[in-house]
């Protein structure tokens, strides 16, 4: 076995090219090998004056029935909240969103200091994403943004997320709430469960939870962070969770009005946004930012 054999043997990878001297197989008199840059981990890009000390984290994934989305545009909206980044990794969708002529980055952070009534809370930091995470980077992507959430001094978390029954490959819930009108909790930590008994958000008793929510709770448990999961259910008969449901969404903006006073709407006029910023979402999901039908159907699908 001649020498570049050998190599291609021991030390074939990918991302290893091996190019040899023009001195012949049986001697090497020199050797160049070029190392491709390797994928990273998720960047999460921000402005340096951002200060998240204290601040309460809502983060938004995509969800059955856009509501984590129809939630997201709601409290930038309503909290006026502005951008103030990003996260950035080769493995996200190859896209922008585009809003009053303006591009978005596929993950968004926004941020404002509108009133919390949460413990050290004086300020909300938003992460909102329309585009599904490849299952392969969301471990990735949660343990990056927990890393951030330690160094940046957030006092707590609330991700948004929605469940319906029957849906394949989504979330399972093994719960005694009956109807499409039930909303439920999952708490970290004992202060998570406290927070939200406080906003009258019953605990979820059993059940399997998928995607960014299932797994930044997992990783929240075990590094022993104050983080909370609120879930509502939708409609999933309906384009099988692909139609956006306010109602959904204006369940749990409801919930957060004890959190977060600004948020504050009488039932009717809340729905009327809700309504009003699924239609915005509707002009903004473009039809080449929804995978094919067959990607819906699988773990990696348009949601998860």
């Amino acid at each position: 076995m001649g020498i570049v054999d050998e190599y291609e043997n021991r030390f074939f990878h990918p991302y290893l090219i091996i190019l040899v001297g023009d001195a012949g197989v049986g001697t090497v008199n020199s050797i160049i090998v070029s190392l491709s840059i390797m994928v990273g981990e998720p960047t999460v890009d921000v402005e340096e004056n951002l200060d998240a000390a204290g601040a309460l984290l809502v983060t938004c994934f995509p969800s059955v029935g856009f509501v984590s989305s129809i939630v997201a545009h709601y409290l930038v909206d309503k909290l006026e909240l502005e951008l103030v980044g990003g996260i950035r990794h080769p493995d996200l969708a190859a896209v922008c969103l585009v809003q009053d002529g303006k591009p978005l980055p596929p993950i968004r952070f926004y941020s404002g200091e509108p009133i919390c009534n949460m413990e050290s809370c004086d300020k909300v930091v938003l992460i909102a994403s329309e585009i599904q995470i490849p299952e392969k980077l969301s471990l990735h992507l949660a343990t990056e943004i927990i890393n951030w959430i330690k160094v940046s001094g957030v006092s707590s978390s609330i991700m948004i997320d929605s469940f319906a029954q029957g849906i394949d490959k989504g979330h399972s819930i093994f719960d005694d709430q009956e109807g499409i009108d039930s909303i439920l909790g999952i708490g970290s930590t004992d202060g998570a469960h406290l927070v939200l008994n406080q906003i009258k958000v019953p605990l979820l008793k059993q059940g399997v939870v998928s995607g960014m929510t299932g797994v930044m709770m997992g990783e929240c448990r075990r590094r022993r962070i104050d983080a909370m999961a609120i879930l509502a259910e939708t409609n999933g008969e309906v384009g099988q969770g692909v139609i956006p449901d306010a109602r959904a969404a204006a369940r749990i903006i409801g919930s957060m009005d004890v959190l977060l006073p600004a948020v504050q709407l009488d039932p009717e006029p809340l729905l009327e946004e809700a309504k009003r910023i699924e239609s915005q979402i509707r002009e903004m999901m473009a039809v080449h930012l929804n995978p094919p039908q067959d990607m819906v159907d699988s773990q990696t699908g348009m949601f998860g």
